[in-house]
């Protein structure tokens, strides 16, 4: 596991635990999913998270008449623990496509594959980690599902569940990127460090990003 894939310590505010964490995905915990970091900078989604973010500046819309999703990876490839099994890293991959693809379709019918006239979405879950300032990682693997302690009430700590996504945009005539986006965010909190985590508690998470990507082609088709 690479140590720059540590990132910086979270802010919980309301239980009174002191530092702060990036709202993005620093570069020292870019995952080597993209092939060019060097464009992107920050910027605001549609619902004000903050992400890290291009977009080709010649990029005509208009000129795509549906989208492919590509199967999720998760990148680089996670060994399963007893925290985070397979079926966990399995239900996120399969849930991630499937939010895309249903958000995505509102506007856009589904292509079988590349081709012309096609945009072909590629995105991974990335690996990055977290930890609490005075607190060594709760578990440190190579993907971005890691909890993090964040309280010590009672002698019982929560455990905060972290995500976070590459993903390129491609022409599906040519590869041309069109776009990519770098970004993160916490699922729901578990109960205590033997809690196993599901797919479930970082649905909200991945719903999010797809309304996202969403509402951010209506932009770009609006202009």
């Amino acid at each position: 596991m690479k140590l720059v894939l540590m990132i910086s310590t979270l802010c919980i505010a309301s239980i009174g635990v002191v530092g702060c964490a990036s709202k993005v995905v620093e570069p020292d915990q870019y995952s080597g999913f993209l092939k060019d970091y060097s464009q992107l900078r920050e910027a605001q989604s549609p619902s004000g998270a903050t992400v890290m973010r291009w977009v080709d500046p010649k990029l005509d819309i208009s000129k795509y008449t549906s989208v492919y999703v590509e199967p999720t990876q998760l990148y680089p490839k996670p060994q399963p623990t007893v925290k985070i099994p397979q079926a966990t890293l399995n239900g996120i991959t399969g849930y991630y496509d499937q939010a895309l693809k249903r958000e995505i379709g509102k506007s856009l019918p589904l292509a079988a594959g590349p081709g012309p006239g096609v945009i072909v979405v590629r995105a991974a879950i990335t690996a990055v980690s977290s930890k609490t300032e005075g607190l060594k990682p709760y578990e440190v693997i190579p993907i971005a599902l890691v909890a993090a302690a964040v309280s010590t009430a009672s002698g019982i700590r929560d455990q905060e569940t972290d995500l976070a996504t590459e993903a390129v945009f491609l022409d599906g005539g040519n590869n041309h990127v069109l776009a990519q986006v770098v970004r993160k965010g916490s699922g729901k909190p578990l109960e205590n460090d033997s809690q196993v985590m599901k797919a479930d508690d970082v649905k909200g998470v991945i719903d999010g990003w797809a309304a996202d990507l969403h509402q951010s082609y209506l932009k770009l088709k609006s202009k």
